[in-house]
């Protein structure tokens, strides 16, 4: 077989070419507090159950890696799926979405999910992992797979393996359960030391530890308005016919995908004209205001809200936040030392409030104008007064939080949360993170309109979701109404720029891995054209020709 040399934590050692790198990490201590989940040789990454094929620098790999977190995540799902159908051979898990920093699932069967039935689950779910069974890569046919998801009832899968163009598919075996999974999975159930799981009305929450903190469990947070959001989502989806990316495959290739569109456009005009008409009759309302993270379409759905508001005989009034930035010298700096542009203290307050309060005196008022080349503001003689049907719309990322309109009383104010939070999964057990829709949205209209490539905004990305946590996700309990802003058949259009940034992205990129996980999903979607997108949805906003969004 041949030896091969690795250095391991500046110390070389010699391995046989082929020994399993579990076997490696087991024999070299590697294992410490923290679980290992994957090793990394040379700078690729690899599941356990690999062979070392070459010499090299080897490391172990942990949860407090991105990739070692998502693979723990994963793994513990696959364990909790094996444990149900060990307890309810008849039942159905769903993986719907993130909740509270942990998973939001059902577990559907003939009597209704309760407490007991939870604390079953999670006793079964510590046996498997007390037991540290192995799990098991397999490639197979794809006709031979969906023999087995077919004899396991599971329609979604065998609906999705039918829309696969590989003859060969890679499916876990879990104790005698097979599944299916996008991404890699831990070496044996034996890695995953810490997990949380608790019945949640109507289903379940899957606790696990976060990078940040890979030793404990993070507090469950309630988000009922998330939470319910999520739940009008669901049913949009039952609306449409659409629950899983098989399912609309299906529409695609039947033809029916121009309906879909049309409803789900339609869906989305409803909600707007329902958050219209809730504003309309607050009659003390005089400012609104739209708050949600990077790419969710807030510019797009401020417009179409103004529409309605028209309708029902307001008059919106926009402002611009940016133009209340101070100026750049003024601006408070990050821990690294950057100015931080996205913090709350980088606008001007003070003059903010001012201004807003002799507004709503019915006062015209003077409203500067930032210049982003100079980095200061200026002043030309825009004025803005309210009529007294007049509305003000404010769009920006600190919307929902009360530093923000601190003089204003609160009946005169109406928040707006908006984000991308697709239901959509590529099966029961394959969730599509929120953020994923946002970053695809994010990479087409960079890619289309901005001049940066993908791998550009890859990097920036991580430094944008941290300043949504700190600005954004905490105070987004706050708004009055949720508005999800996804829509169904988004990513069957987004797919083909989406991809052809991705592709691009070379395997000594720093974000190569993210890239290559998000072109994992983005290949089981069936293309569907741009033109087929109306006007002035929100889509466009990304992909271009919207009525309201200049490039």
């Amino acid at each position: 077989m041949g030896i091969l040399k690795l250095k391991i934590n500046n110390k070389e050692i010699y391995v046989e070419k082929g020994t399993i790198l579990y076997q490696i990490i087991k024999d070299n201590n590697l294992e410490e507090n923290i679980p290992i989940v994957l090793a990394n040789v040379n700078g690729t990454y690899h599941e356990l159950a690999s062979e070392l094929q070459e010499e090299g620098v080897f490391t172990a790999v942990d949860i407090t890696n991105n990739l070692g977190s998502r693979t723990y995540v994963r793994t513990l799902q696959f364990v909790l799926i094996k444990a149900v159908f060990d307890i309810f051979p008849e039942a159905k898990v769903t993986i719907e979405h993130s909740l509270g920093k942990g998973l939001f699932g059902e577990i559907h069967k003939n009597i209704p999910l309760d407490e007991k039935d939870i604390e079953r689950i999670k006793t079964r779910m510590k046996e498997l992992i007390d037991k540290d069974i192995p799990i098991k890569k397999v490639c197979m046919n794809r006709e031979e797979a969906i023999k087995i998801f077919a004899k396991y009832n599971m329609d979604d899968k065998v609906r999705l393996l039918r829309h696969v163009t590989s003859n060969i598919v890679r499916l876990y075996e879990l104790d005698g359960r097979y599944d299916y999974f996008y991404g890699s999975m831990a070496y044996s159930t034996g890695a995953l030391k810490i997990f949380d799981l608790f019945y949640r009305d109507p289903g379940f929450v899957l606790k696990y530890p976060l990078e940040s903190d890979p030793f404990n469990i993070p507090e469950f947070v309630e988000h009922k308005k998330l939470g319910k959001i999520f739940f009008e989502t669901e049913q949009w989806g039952n609306i449409l016919g659409v629950g899983d990316v098989g399912s609309l495959n299906d529409k695609v290739e039947n033809g029916e995908i121009i309906d879909i569109i049309r409803v789900a456009e339609a869906l989305h005009e409803k909600k707007i004209a329902y958050i219209a008409d809730m504003i309309s009759e607050r009659k003390d309302t005089k400012i609104v205001l739209i708050a949600g993270p990077s790419s969710s379409g807030k510019t797009t759905f401020a417009r179409r809200l103004g529409i309605q508001l028209r309708v029902n005989g307001l008059v919106p009034i926009p402002i611009s936040l940016d133009d209340y930035f101070v100026d750049r010298d003024h601006t408070p700096k990050d821990e690294n030392g950057e100015y931080d542009f996205e913090s709350i203290y980088a606008l001007d307050l003070e003059l903010f409030n001012k201004n807003l309060e002799s507004m709503l005196k019915g006062e015209a008022v003077e409203t500067p104008t930032f210049n982003f080349k100079t980095g200061s503001r200026e002043w030309n003689g825009q004025k803005i007064n309210i009529p007294a049907n007049g509305i003000l719309i404010v769009e920006g990322i600190h919307g929902l939080n009360e530093m923000l309109t601190a003089s204003i009383p609160m009946e005169n104010k109406f928040k707006i949360y908006i984000s991308a939070l697709t239901q959509l999964n590529v099966d029961n057990h394959n969730r599509i993170a929120t953020t994923d829709v946002r970053i695809i949205r994010r990479i087409v209209r960079d890619y289309l309109s901005r001049g940066y490539g993908g791998e550009d905004t890859l990097k920036m990305w991580p430094s944008i979701k941290r300043g949504e946590e700190k600005n954004i996700f905490t105070f987004q309990e706050n708004a009055d109404i949720m508005f999800n802003s996804t829509l169904v058949y988004e990513l069957c259009v987004l797919k083909k720029y989406a991809l052809k940034e991705l592709e691009k992205i070379s395997e000594k990129s720093p974000v190569y891995y993210e890239a290559l996980r998000l072109k994992s999903f983005l290949h089981f979607f069936k293309d569907v054209d741009m033109s087929l997108v109306p006007d002035n949805s929100i889509l466009r906003e990304f992909i271009g020709g919207s009525c309201f969004y200049k490039y």
